[in-house]
């Protein structure tokens, strides 16, 4: 743990992604896990990640097992400890660190393809609000002395805008200033895991990122019914594995629906579709490949399936997303103009 303190987060995807591609290459290799974090140690030229090798490498010497040693660094994730520890138990644990490796790039892949979602939105977002900003505080003043120079003065919805422009540039600097702090708390709050909760929540309550949320699952069940099927173990054994490992609840109830109806009889092919995590296509697949011995391949093309689901679905909202909020700011913009411009030209005509 202090190596944790140390570093101060937890591995990211790319980083577990690389660890686990190297120690996948040198087990198959036939070097030992000990002597492969030796060589990854002496070839890396980080001196953070050869801090953590050689943490692992130590307690290795006197523990002799991969899985405790990376567990007391305290920096990887519980689902990749746990796969590691089936890995060492089954003698797998090349395979089990090719699969995960697979897992980290897809979840990677994924936290990409939101962050992507969500960054674009927020940048027209803003800049749609800037420019509402300028008109009320900057531009909307020089038309009421327009107006003032011809006599007369802003009424109506023009008027509003007026006074809704002067008081924001009158409490600028307040507003600016907790602006900046729920911007600070909210990238606070997403480096910890109770804030991502939170949001994770609040986004849940808007169908897309619901139903887009509901797809991420699936291909995390998926991936890890097929590294954990790659280890040997039985398809129960697995699905109770993966089910213990899913961090959400929502989701999570629904793997123990599935378990219930398993339980009570029906296939899991059958289960997973009557739950909803699996849809027709997905659970046919499934029960193929359980019955042809070839679950593990087929979980493996399902979570892929998910991940090109996924990727389509948030490329397809970002291409309708681009021109609506165009049409929005040109809208917005359009309004506040003419809302002053036909009174102005009705002046211009009475002169």
């Amino acid at each position: 743990m202090e190596q944790e303190k140390k570093i101060g987060r937890k591995l990211d995807n790319n980083e577990l992604s690389y660890f686990c591609g190297q120690m996948a290459l040198i087990l198959k290799s036939g070097i030992s896990a000990l002597e492969g974090i030796d060589m990854m140690k002496d070839d890396n030229s980080s001196e953070e990640d050869k801090a953590i090798l050689d943490s692992i490498k130590n307690d290795m010497i006197q523990n002799g097992s991969l899985f405790q040693s990376m567990e007391n660094t305290g920096l990887f994730p519980n689902y990749m400890l746990h796969m590691v520890r089936i890995g060492e138990q089954t003698g797998n644990l090349d395979e089990v660190m090719h699969s995960l490796q697979e897992h980290y790039e897809r979840e990677e892949s994924i936290r990409v393809s939101i962050q992507n979602a969500l960054i674009y939105p927020f940048i027209m977002a803003g800049m749609i609000i800037v420019v509402i900003l300028i008109l009320l505080v900057r531009v909307m003043p020089i038309f009421n002395q327009v107006f003032k120079q011809l006599g007369t003065e802003m009424t109506g919805f023009a008027a509003g805008l007026l006074n809704i422009g002067t008081v924001i540039g009158r409490y600028s600097m307040v507003l600016i200033l907790i602006l900046a702090v729920l911007l600070i708390l909210a990238f606070l709050g997403a480096r910890t895991e109770k804030g991502r909760k939170i949001g994770g929540a609040f986004l849940n309550k808007f169908p897309f990122f619901r139903s887009l949320n509901n797809r991420i699952n699936a291909c995390h069940f998926a991936g890890g019914m097929a590294i954990t099927l790659r280890s040997g173990i039985s398809p129960d054994q697995c699905f109770e594995m993966v089910s213990e490992l899913s961090e959400d609840p929502e989701f999570k109830k629904q793997l123990e629906a599935c378990n219930e109806k398993m339980m009570g009889g029906l296939t899991m092919a059958d289960a997973l579709k009557e739950v909803g995590i699996f849809g027709g296509v997905y659970s046919r697949m499934t029960s193929i490949g359980n019955k042809t011995g070839a679950l593990d391949q087929v979980m493996s093309q399902i979570s892929d399936l998910y991940q090109e689901d996924i990727d389509n679905k948030i490329n397809n909202r970002l291409a309708v997303l681009e021109p609506a909020l165009i049409i929005v700011l040109s809208i917005i913009v359009g309004i506040i103009l003419l809302s002053v411009m036909f009174p102005l030209l009705g002046i211009m005509a009475s002169l």
